[in-house]
């Protein structure tokens, strides 16, 4: 073709479009270098092979246009002999190589130049006096995606007085004055998150390019106000992550202005309310202020911009109700208000936006019904009307909508059936209905909904038997069907469905066998059904060759599945707080789930020892409650991925592996209420993940380990009832994140020490020590440390938040601590730590002396238990102002004197605490009459 094209002066093999890209090969010898009448090249989105730019093109010398891409290697160096070249674009080759050489001499014979594109990742350099600013005849300049050293734009750039379209980005640092020199541009575009403008050249660049279209500064850190005056020439600018500030200014929309396209989006210092307009603006189409901090009413003068096409308000704090006038925006195809606070009605006026493609308003506050007006909204591709307080219930107004992509109505308080409307919905991708009041079964006649591929129904009080069609649909692939009152599913087997991959049915009342009708969804990955009556699976032939998740929790099961032999991909696997009894099985512990990252047997009934695991990729271990005993197997050592490992509640012995104490990712480690004996492991000898530590309820001895100071991240540590014997530990100080420290019914011995660092305990809220051998006085310089403990003024007391850890894991993102206190005299158990359950229990000790006035410091103290110990003297007068206080225990107190005062001042509003101290002063030992006004 190439040969006998002799006279050819454009080619152009723009193949990039094509399905199936036809292979070309360019050798150095290909009559295409023979083209001698040739001026344009076009080469773009090809798959050369070789794919690196024949040295040839350099005998091409009566070019003037080149245009290649899909190209990779270094640019040959005879590209520079095109000296007649008045465009080159070299844009999207993404593995392209320029030397700086080649580059200098490209632009030094490249005298006609007038549109240079190097859209593509070409690492090279732009000095001061190169020749790319002697370019004079340049016009479009785009050095968009590179990579230049330096980085910054150059000064030059001011020199390229001829240019119209400049568009930079991947430079960083200041934006030069002498971009504002270019006066003829038409379009600008310095988009990109490293550059900086100051409000200076800001100002000066928006009076002097008086000819500028095109406006792109997104992401461009401006310091600077709102512009209030800008070139009545612009149609587009884009000011989105500028951080700008101050108000939106009504001259944006008011002639001789003639903008088209207005975002400001992202800047979250724009404040005020929208400006009113009092004339009609039929040149705006966009509008993009979503994400700043503009707020009030929207005005009825929003109905002035009859020719918006794109109107996107979300994520900002407008209030009030929609005005009717937004009827008058024709011609708007997209509609976003999500994440407001609007209230009220849907005004029906919303009928005559025909056009409307996308229509989102959730996250607001609207309440009513769907005004049935929607039904005219033929061209609606995505309706969002979730989280809000929609009533009453759905009407069937989806029938008309052919056209709906995705309805989202979560999170409402919609009553009644499920709307069989929407079943006609042949174009309906995704469905969201969950959290609703939604009741009734679901309409058992086949669906229409061919192309839908994800359904949500949740949290429903939808009932009856599942249809079969919920499972058919041929594109489907994710249905949530859980927390509803569902009995059943339909009984004939469902057909094979590979597209099928979630299936939530959990917290529901189906009952019986594993569902047979199940057996076809073989292309399961994630599968739920806790919280049914699901008694087994004996029997059934199931075989879930992808399945990777499966949540079997809280059903009736009396063994481990049998179905699961056959798994081998799992993941995730719950079947906690069920019936299984008996030892894990061998065919259980053997399988080899290399991918396995979560295990939760948790409160079953399993004896026996534990298996040797082979699951050495496990990161979250949950063995709590139940019968297991003996010692741990040395196989928990290859778990060396573990974040959490829980085998609390259960008879363990001997001692703990020390390899625990070099799990580097080991964050919770809860080996409460066992009976492990021998020394504390060294735990953090080797990591410091460690958050929570419990050993609660064994029979430990020895000293606290003191590899502890490695866990930076200490935050609970409970060694309480154990037979630890050593002195208090006050090293532990050292830990600024510990915030529970409970060294109760233990060995401890002498006195509480002060540790050696300015911050000693800063965090800590619960320090219990009762139940030890403690000695000397009470350790006043130490209550004085408690930072935690000292109530600021103007905290707020009125959100309580619990403690928990957090969990470096896709699966289970934080724990909940728990710990036992006595209160008022009753060994309680708190399922969760509140961050004002501030304690402090130093009972039956041998401590003496008098009480710390120190302790009037700690105004947020909750808790205060100094009961059995050999103390003496006075209350003193200041604890009246411990006012957060509930609990007080001063029993077997040797008294001398104490001040009625002091005990009203406390608390004597709050009669339940008023009534505690009765209890608490029964047992006091008065030397005379110790009571005073």
């Amino acid at each position: 073709m190439l040969h006998n094209f002799t006279n050819l002066e454009l080619l152009a093999l723009h193949l990039g479009d094509i399905s199936s890209p036809i292979p070309v090969s360019i050798h150095p010898n290909s009559s295409l270098f023979q083209l001698h009448h040739l001026h344009t090249l076009n080469l773009d989105n090809n798959y050369f092979n070789p794919s690196s730019i024949p040295n040839g093109i350099g005998r091409l010398r009566t070019l003037r246009h080149l245009k290649l891409s899909g190209f990779d290697g270094k640019i040959p160096t005879e590209i520079s002999y095109l000296s007649n070249l008045v465009s080159l674009d070299l844009s999207y080759s993404y593995r392209l190589q320029l030397d700086e050489r080649t580059f200098e001499t490209m632009l030094h014979n490249f005298t006609n130049l007038e549109l240079l594109a190097l859209s593509s990742p070409i690492s090279v350099s732009i000095h001061p006096n190169s020749s790319l600013f002697q370019l004079h005849h340049l016009h479009t300049l785009n050095l968009d995606n590179n990579y230049f050293n330096p980085s910054s734009i150059p000064n030059g750039i001011g020199r390229l007085r001829t240019l119209r379209h400049l568009k930079l980005s991947s430079f960083d640092g200041k934006i030069p004055t002498e971009i504002s020199y270019l006066s003829n541009l038409v379009s600008l575009d310095l988009s990109g998150y490293g550059l900086q403008l100051d409000e200076r050249t800001f100002e000066t660049m928006l009076h002097n390019l008086t000819n500028l279209e095109l406006l792109f500064l997104h992401g461009v850190n401006i310091t600077s106000p709102m512009p209030v005056n800008i070139s009545s020439s612009l149609r587009y600018l884009d000011l989105g992550y500028t951080n700008l500030r101050g108000v939106l200014p009504e001259s944006f929309f008011l002639p001789p202005n003639s903008l088209e396209t207005l975002k400001l989006f992202g800047n979250d210092l724009l404040k005020g309310v929208f400006p009113k307009i009092h004339r009609n603006n039929t040149l705006l189409m966009e509008l993009d202020i979503s994400d700043t901090g503009i707020s009030g009413e929207l005005p009825d003068s929003i109905g002035a911009f009859s020719s918006l096409n794109i109107l996107n308000l979300q994520g900002c704090q407008f209030s009030g109700s929609i005005p009717d006038s937004i009827g008058n925006l024709t011609q708007i195809t997209e509609l976003d208000l999500y994440n407001n606070h609007f209230t009220g009605h849907i005004p029906s006026t919303i009928s005559k936006l025909k056009h409307l493609t996308i229509l989102d308003l959730s996250d607001n506050s609207f309440s009513g019904e769907i005004p049935k007006v929607f039904s005219n909204l033929q061209e609606l591709r995505s309706l969002d009307l979730s989280h809000n307080s929609f009533s009453g219930e759905i009407p069937n107004v989806f029938s008309n909508l052919q056209e709906l992509r995705y309805l989202y109505l979560s999170n409402n308080s919609f009553i009644g059936p499920f709307p069989a409307s929407i079943l006609s919905l042949t174009q309906l991708y995704t469905l969201h209905l969950s959290s609703n009041s939604l009741s009734g079964p679901l309409p058992s006649n086949q669906s229409m909904l061919q192309k839908l591929f994800f359904v949500d129904l949740s949290y429903n009080s939808l009932n009856g038997t599942i249809p079969s069609w919920v499972f058919s649909l041929p594109l489907l692939s994710s249905v949530s069907l859980q927390h509803n009152r569902f009995r059943g599913l339909a009984d004939e087997v469902i057909k094979t469905n590979p597209t099928l991959k979630e299936l939530h049915l959990s917290n529901n009342q189906l009952s019986g066998s594993f569902p047979q009708s199940l057996v076809n969804l073989t292309n399961l990955e994630t599968l739920g059904i806790s919280s049914n009556n699901i008694t087994t699976d004996e029997g059934m032939n199931i075989t879930f060759l992808s399945l990777s998740s499966l949540f079997l929790s809280s059903c009736q099961l009396k063994d481990f599945p049998h179905f699961l032999r056959n798994v081998k991909t799992l993941v995730y696997l719950d079947i906690s707080k069920n019936k299984i009894r008996g030892q894990i099985p061998d065919w259980f512990s053997g399988m080899r789930w290399d991918s396995l990252q979560f295990l939760n047997l948790s409160h079953n009934s399993l004896t026996g020892h534990l298996p040797q695991f082979r699951y050495d990729n496990l990161q979250y271990l949950d063995l709590k409650f139940n019968y297991l005993q003996g010692p741990l197997v040395l196989s928990i050592c290859n778990m060396r991925k573990l974040i959490l490992l829980d085998l609390s509640h259960n008879y363990f012995s001997n001692s703990v592996p020390h390899c625990l104490g070099s799990m580097a990712s080991l964050t919770v480690l809860d080996l409460r209420r066992n009976n492990f004996t021998g020394s504390l492991p060294p735990l953090c000898a080797q990591s410091t993940s460690l958050s929570t530590i419990v050993v609660n309820g064994n029979r430990f001895e020895g000293p606290v380990p003191v590899s502890l100071l490695k866990c930076h991240n200490l935050e609970v540590l409970d060694v309480g009832n154990n037979a630890i014997n050593d002195t208090f530990p006050a090293w532990l100080g050292i830990l600024q994140e510990l915030q529970v420290l409970i060294l109760k019914s233990n060995k401890f011995h002498g006195p509480i020490s002060t540790c050696q660092t300015k911050f000693c305990f800063p965090k800590l809220r619960i320090f219990y020590l009762s139940h030890n051998d403690f000695s000397g006085s009470l350790p006043a310089k130490v209550f004085g440390n408690f930072k935690a403990m000292i109530k600021l003024d103007g905290e707020d007391t009125g959100n309580i938040k619990y403690m928990e850890s957090v969990l470096n894991s896709p699966f289970v993102t934080s724990y909940e601590d728990s710990v036992s206190l006595v209160i008022k005299g009753q060994d309680i158990e708190l399922q969760r730590i509140s961050t004002i359950t501030t304690t402090i229990d130093l009972s039956s000790n041998h401590f003496e002396g008098v009480i710390p006035k120190t302790l009037k410091d700690l105004r947020s103290l909750w808790l205060l238990n100094l009961s059995h110990n050999n103390l003496r003297g006075d209350i003193p007068m200041k604890l009246g102002q411990l006012n957060m206080l509930e609990a007080l225990d001063l029993s077997w107190f040797r008294l001398i004197k104490v001040s009625l005062l002091v005990i009203w001042k406390m608390k004597w509003s709050n009669i339940m605490c008023y009534c505690a101290f009765i209890f608490i002063f029964s047992q006091l030992t008065w030397s005379y009459n110790s009571f005073s006004l």
